[in-house]
């Protein structure tokens, strides 16, 4: 079985929400299910994966600047800041700390449900360190 971890997490690298999808879905799930529990803030720097037009236009309406640069098969550029998205490394060094936790590294749970529980657990862990 094969998962895809959806993260958002603050300036200091602390977790704050989670989503667990199958790995064979579209990023598309994970932003749509994080989008209503997005904190109050004035970037989101995100991946490629992330780059849709109903996205953007989601984050604009809450007063979310986007900073997602755009897919190479997209017809029109999108302009991002390269600046600022160099500090998109937060997030992987969220994920780093995550895979520190030998259980949520090696995947040892099979089922998706005592996955998520063990990836909380380390959350909680990195969030009060």
């Amino acid at each position: 079985m094969n998962t895809k971890l959806h993260a958002i997490c603050d300036s200091k690298s602390r977790p704050i929400n989670f989503y667990v999808s199958a790995g064979q879905v579209s990023d598309y799930i994970g932003a749509r299910a994080l989008l209503s529990s997005l904190p109050d803030v004035d970037w989101l720097l995100g991946d490629r994966g992330y780059n849709a037009d109903w996205f953007r236009e989601a984050l604009q309406s809450k007063g979310i600047r986007a900073c997602i640069p755009g897919r190479k098969q997209r017809k029109t550029t999108v302009k991002y800041d390269k600046r600022r998205y160099k500090r998109r490394n937060r997030i992987e060094i969220m994920f780093g700390r995550l895979k520190d936790w030998r259980r949520v590294a090696t995947r040892y749970d099979r089922c998706p449900k005592a996955f998520f529980s063990a990836i909380a657990l380390a959350a909680v862990v990195i969030y009060w360190l």
